[in-house]
């Protein structure tokens, strides 16, 4: 089974397909990532606040797949944002992963109110030309956030990851992100369990009429809509069926009866407020 390569606008190339540890227990990290691995899952996103960047890289270390084989995202932390403290923190995760280097490294939120996403975005160009990693990024960044970064620093983020399902589809940003080849990947992409997703009649419906699961049809809409998406699971058998979404093709009007559940709804924090 072969993930789609998609490419970013620093001309590397990225999994659509990948697998988040968002709230992976650390202590549980090496065995889900490895199984995660085992599946068949090459693009692992992680972050430093997660707290089980270890586990990750001992799961890594174990596996035996090759470097080059491998897709690994790390984030930057609201308290690390700055030059030194972005240089250090981006050390330590890399220590932590076992690596010399990431594929891609993202500010985990803009953090307005502290005001220094501008210089941890130097800092992340920095990194880059280090050789720390290969692509630089952003997360829960809104269009004044991307804005403010590229006018300042002539560099476009390769990706903006944010909250993205269904009844929340940041269709604005898209078309502001999209059009200057920023990459958008989708967290919480099946709702997180906040809403009943898996009830609405057009994932249903959809599910019934390709024999699948309503979260493979959910994955497999971010998918046909070109986003890039990670769904965490602790259990091997569902992130065998999360992975198992190439069958299949959603019909022009499924996935029209999906884009039609678009209703504002976020279930996360919003980055223009959120202080953590």
């Amino acid at each position: 089974m072969t993930v789609p390569l998609l490419t970013l606008n620093d001309g590397h190339s990225i999994p659509q397909l990948g697998f988040g540890v968002f709230k992976v227990d650390p202590d549980e990290t090496e065995r889900i990532v490895t199984d995660a691995l085992e599946v068949g899952y090459r693009h692992i996103d992680t972050a430093a606040v997660y707290g089980n960047e270890l586990g990750v890289g001992r799961a890594i270390a174990a596996s035996g797949i090759p470097r080059e084989e491998l897709f690994v995202t790390t984030k930057l932390w609201n308290s690390d944002q700055g030059t030194q403290s972005a240089v250090d923190a981006m050390d330590l995760s890399l220590e932590k992963l076992g690596l010399d280097h990431v594929d891609l490294y993202l500010i985990h939120w803009p953090r307005p109110d502290l005001g220094r996403y501008v210089e941890s975005w130097l800092t992340l160009e920095q990194l880059r030309a280090d050789g720390k990693t290969r692509s630089i990024g952003v997360s829960n960044f809104h269009r004044p956030h991307l804005e403010r970064i590229i006018a300042e620093s002539g560099t476009v983020p390769a990706v903006d990851q944010v909250e993205l399902h269904p009844a929340f589809q940041q269709r604005e940003l898209r078309a502001f992100s999209e059009p200057l080849g920023i990459r958008t990947e989708a967290w919480g992409p099946l709702g997180q369990g906040k809403y009943d997703l898996f009830g609405e009649q057009a994932v249903q419906n959809a599910a019934a009429a390709h024999g699948v699961s309503p979260a493979q049809v959910v994955i497999r809409w971010h998918l046909q809509r070109g986003i890039i998406v990670f769904p965490k699971s602790n259990s091997r058998e569902r992130m065998a069926a999360n992975f198992d979404v190439f069958g299949f093709e959603l019909t022009d009007p499924e996935l029209a009866a999906i884009d039609a559940l678009d209703r504002g709804q976020r279930v996360g924090a919003d980055p223009d407020t959120a202080t953590f």
